[in-house]
């Protein structure tokens, strides 16, 4: 089944999970004969070849009640290969998430959608529905090739940015699942329509490069126990970090040549965030340069890097089963050496790239052939109307005016495209009406560059509040920069209920990792474009005293940074000891830089608001402002 990744391992026997998969005839059972069974539940083994097709068992821990059964729910996730929502998908969606789910809709950071709240019952209509709307759940979760991501960004007359699009779509394709399992649960044995594969990619899954396809089986490239643990891939363009590829398992990165066409590509691999507290053999790694394949053979270096990790990936301990613990118990040296023994051929030298930068393509923009694109900030990625804020309804009624394909984003936002100008301002009105900002710039820089995973009270690996709680702590964050005249910086701030990472808080410039109820650890300095992993710097911060925790660090970044330096490159730059130090010796109220004494004054909501209102206006701190009326009323006494 699996060669060992190191020898102490060779005598341990596979986990548990190991003994589900080669039971459960290519992921069929114990699912098609519980969903069958009038409960509001799945049992755990099932539980755990559910998530192969994209659902995950859940339970809404906000109506626990002690000796009562618990509130059992479905979420179900999309695989929307480099972000694709078709219209009649989307409409679908909304819709169910109105008759079967909690009446909103999740946009995920791996361009796909969540539905939570379904009930057991209603599951095999779900995902039926999604089926026979050109979408698919197969795959989303579990042990395998999960949602290929891709630039979201429609620039028609940008070859690589299509080139990116077509192969995020084509290795979805060969790493798609080939059980004929999924159809035959959730749709009785019939297979939808879908788009024709790309035959190359039929071809490419069939044949055997040396080792890479277990012949005479239902499924040639997993075989029977499938990955042993997630796999997680992304294609990209030189310069483009829309999609975090430094975090992923594998990443392409799109190689053109003079005229523009697809010579090759530059391959990552080994990149991975999820971790376990108290756990230092897990850790968070960011992928590294492999090597340049050409065009012709870019599937078959797929297979050779998805085979080095099924079979040599570590099956006996879950928590040290991803492809980052193999690259870095091996080395990278040793990795290419056996991945070469399954390609065939000597690997070729990576090739030069620039500098990748975060892109989030949002508001207005031209796509290339005469039609636009709008970029929609979702915060926290949740779908939903609440009081005057109509985001669900906005989106739902353009869609159905306009008829509009959607590309989700990295940062889970939502792109429409290929929109003739002349739609412009009949889609501005809907939002506007709406209450949905289609400016980025009228969005607050912390709020837009943020993200949080969902957390409490649905995940059940959550250990404290995630998305929502972020907006107040990004409040409090952006009223503690105000108070010290930083209120032009922003930075990348991501939050996630527990350790696993959905959100990539290690690679933001500051991160919250759910420790403990209401407590989190800190990571500080990634980069503000993604590149760098960023460290924990305290392990367990109580929210409440965030602002008494940042206040050193902001004082010290004020008085230290150099020139334009971010927030996360300061932290990088100077050092975790260099800031301990300072805060060591700090005091509230010391001088800084400037050579004035801060104190702390509270101040009402309203006057907060009109000061700061007033301030951005004039261009100048808030504590000016202050200073001058307070001297005005002194006078008048």
């Amino acid at each position: 089944m699996v060669n060992s990744a190191t020898s102490p391992l060779d005598n341990r026997r596979p986990s548990k999970v190991e003994g589900l998969k080669e039971n459960s005839n290519f992921l069929r059972e114990p699912v098609a004969t519980e969903i069958l069974q009038d409960t509001t539940h799945f049992s755990e083994d099932a539980v755990q070849i559910l998530k192969f097709h994209g659902s995950y068992q859940q339970d809404n821990r906000d109506n626990r009640v002690k000796g009562q059964e618990k509130d059992y729910q479905m979420m179900l996730r999309t695989k929307n290969p480099g972000g694709f929502v078709p219209p009649e998908l989307y409409l679908a969606l909304d819709k169910l998430a109105d008759e079967y789910g909690n009446q909103t809709l999740r946009t995920t950071t791996r361009q796909g959608f969540q539905l939570h709240g379904i009930l057991k019952k209603n599951l095999k209509s779900a995902i039926a529905i999604i089926v026979q709307n050109l979408g698919s759940t197969l795959g989303a979760c579990g042990d395998l090739n999960r949602n290929v991501m891709a630039p979201p960004a429609p620039f028609k007359n940008r070859p690589e940015y299509q080139y990116a699009w077509e192969y995020a779509q084509n290795i979805a394709d060969l790493l798609s699942p080939q059980t004929g399992a999924y159809y035959e649960i959730w749709l009785d044995g019939e297979k939808a329509i879908s788009a024709e594969e790309d035959p190359e990619v039929k071809a490419a899954r069939q044949s055997n490069g040396n080792g890479t396809v277990i012949h005479d089986s239902e499924e040639p490239i997993y075989g029977t126990h499938y990955m042993p643990r997630k796999f997680k891939v992304s294609v990209t363009v030189p310069g483009d970090n829309s999609i975090d590829l430094y975090s992923q398992d594998l990443t392409l990165v799109v190689i053109t040549n003079k005229k523009g066409e697809l010579a090759g590509f530059d391959v990552f691999a080994g990149g991975g965030l999820g971790r376990t507290h108290n756990k230092e053999e897990t850790f968070a790694r960011i992928a590294d340069p492999i090597c340049y394949v050409a065009k012709a053979d870019v599937y078959n270096l797929v297979k050779a890097i998805v085979a080095t990790q099924r079979d040599y990936g570590d099956r006996t301990d879950r928590r040290h089963a991803r492809l980052k613990y193999l690259i870095n118990d091996w080395g990278v040296d040793k990795f290419r050496t056996q991945v070469e023994e399954y390609f065939g051929k000597t690997l070729e030298p990576f090739k030069t790239l620039p500098k990748f930068k975060y892109q989030d393509f949002l508001g207005w923009n031209e796509q290339g052939d005469g039609k636009l694109f709008l970029g929609i900030s979702i915060e926290n990625g949740r779908v939903k109307d609440e009081g005057t804020f109509q985001l669900k309804t906005a989106l739902r009624t353009i869609v159905e005016q306009f008829n509009l394909p959607i590309r989700l984003t990295p940062n889970h936002n939502l792109i429409f495209y290929d929109i003739p100008p002349e739609d412009k301002a009949a889609i501005e009105e809907i939002l506007d009406k709406c209450g949905v900002i289609a400016d980025p710039s009228q969005i607050a820089p912390l709020t837009r560059y943020a993200m949080a995973c969902p957390a409490l009270p649905t995940c059940g690996l959550a250990i404290t509040e995630s998305e929502r709680i972020i907006p107040s702590i990004l409040e409090r964050i952006r009223k503690l920069l105000d108070s010290f005249g930083l209120q032009k910086d922003h930075f990348v701030v991501r939050m996630t209920g527990c350790p696993n990472g959905c959100a990539r808080p290690y690679m933001a410039e500051l991160g919250f990792v759910g420790s403990a109820p209401e407590s989190y650890q800190v990571w500080l300095g990634g980069s503000p474009d993604q590149t760098r992993l960023a460290q924990p710097f305290t392990d367990k911060l109580h929210e409440n005293d965030i602002e008494s925790f940042l206040e050193p660090i902001f004082v010290y970044f004020k008085k230290s940074r150099k020139g334009k330096e971010s927030f996360g490159d300061f932290c990088n730059r100077v050092g975790f000891e260099s800031i301990r130090e300072f805060i060591t010796n700090y005091t509230p109220g010391e001088p800084t830089s400037s050579g004035k004494s801060r104190h702390r004054v509270s101040l009402r909501d309203d006057v907060y608001l009109h000061l700061k209102e007033t301030a951005e206006k004039q261009e100048r701190p808030m504590t000016d402002l202050v200073h001058e009326a307070l001297d005005k009323y002194f006078q008048t006494l």
